[in-house]
């Protein structure tokens, strides 16, 4: 199965509707176009999510590692890539930018009651939700760059149709403050970010619930293994409402694991972050102190996982398969399992291994390759009706 990077950069461009004009997301102007009106705060927010001014060399926007054509992942990494390139044209972080599909569903950064953690944005929970997460790119120097919520607002002012939709929608004085300004910037990506454009629940498996379309004969065992307590641990992390019928399952549990993901050594060439810098992961967070939390990440959405590679919060699996077979060498004893199918070599080490969720991984016995490829199969039908032109035969 080729790289789903390579697959992304030979698909055609999906027809969208913006408020923008051009490719750039610049607001229209002048005697002979007519403004731009945005009605809604959702239409205000489809606006800003595609404007390259808000980055300091307005060069990027948040749709460039979130596009909407690309299953609101990033298409521009090259087919071994797993980082985002920022504003100033060479930075890299070391996380790979997930996709932003169905993100609105994710609750709010929150202890439960047992001791563990779940929910909140990015990989390590930092931003308590949407409106947070929105406001965090645009400040971040490998990102895109702002100087500060001032220099943004700026920004914000030089367009005549946001001053008026900011005021219409926030009050007259809202873009005077560079607090609230920023703040209502944030309010009106978040509510695009809510939109079905972003969570339409109309992949193949939504239309097999709904009794519109039949499932494959490989497709079925896929949906019966993934959904079952017995022969694999899929479900354990990548279920939300405890119902395999349920219309809106989002296919996480928001929660924070260590699975042993190894270290992306490709990956770290390109950045240049030293190879051994250990990624924290949910230990970075600003509210947790536990070191139990050292190098867990969020449970991600599989909605669209078969068109959002590469996979894992470092970016290091460029085949969803990989993924699925990684899981498996937890439970395989054949020497092939412990081999990483994309390299020829051994997985390599688990980074943090005191904090590994050993029961969560060796949940069920080893998959054959026959239950791993309807795994696979099942996954893809999770895929948005938008995206199903993308995906292998």
């Amino acid at each position: 199965m080729p790289s789903p990077i390579r697959i992304l950069a030979a698909r055609p461009v999906v027809a969208l509707t913006f408020l923008c004009s051009g490719l750039g997301g610049h607001l229209a102007h002048g005697s002979d176009a007519a403004p731009a009106v945005f009605s809604t705060l959702e239409e205000l927010g489809e606006a800003l999510f595609h404007d390259p001014n808000l980055s300091a060399n307005r060069t990027q926007s948040c749709a460039s590692c979130h596009d909407p054509e690309y299953g609101f992942a990033d298409p521009r990494r090259s087919a071994d890539g797993a980082f985002s390139l920022g504003d100033d044209g060479r930075s890299l972080g070391d996380r790979n930018a997930p996709t932003a599909s169905y993100a609105a569903f994710t609750p709010p950064f929150h202890q439960r009651e047992d001791g563990t953690w779940v929910g909140g944005m990015f990989w390590d929970g930092r931003a308590a939700g949407l409106e947070e997460q929105a406001g965090g790119p645009p400040l971040n120097p490998i990102e895109m760059g702002m100087a500060s919520k001032g220099q943004a607002v700026l920004r914000l002012k030089e367009s005549p149709e946001y001053i008026t939709a900011f005021q219409a929608h926030f009050g007259p004085s809202v873009l005077e403050s560079a607090d609230s300004g920023y703040e209502a910037m944030t309010k009106a990506i978040a509510a695009f970010e809510r939109s079905s454009a972003f969570s339409p629940f109309d992949s193949k498996y939504d239309r097999f619930l709904r009794g519109e379309v039949e499932l494959s004969k490989e497709e079925e065992l896929g949906r019966v293994l993934f959904f079952s307590e017995q022969f694999t641990n899929c479900n354990q992390c990548h279920q939300l409402k405890r119902s395999a019928i349920d219309q809106e399952e989002t296919f996480t549990d928001y929660s924070y694991h260590n699975i042993g993901v190894p270290e992306n050594v490709l990956g770290r060439a390109e950045n240049g972050v030293a190879l051994g810098t250990l990624d924290e992961g949910l230990l970075a967070n600003p509210a947790v102190s536990d070191p139990e939390a050292r190098g867990k990440f969020k449970t991600p959405t599989l909605r669209n996982v078969a068109v959002t590679g590469p996979y894992m919060h470092n970016g290091v699996f460029q085949d969803l398969r990989t993924v699925i077979a990684f899981y498996n060498r937890y439970n395989s004893k054949s020497e092939a399992a412990q081999i990483n199918p994309e390299t020829g070599e051994p997985w390599g080490d688990t980074p943090v291994p005191e904090t590994l969720s050993q029961t969560e991984l060796t949940h069920g016995p080893a998959l054959d390759d026959r239950r791993i490829d309807a795994l696979v199969a099942f996954l893809k039908t999770l895929t948005d009706q938008r995206y199903e032109a993308y995906l292998e035969p």
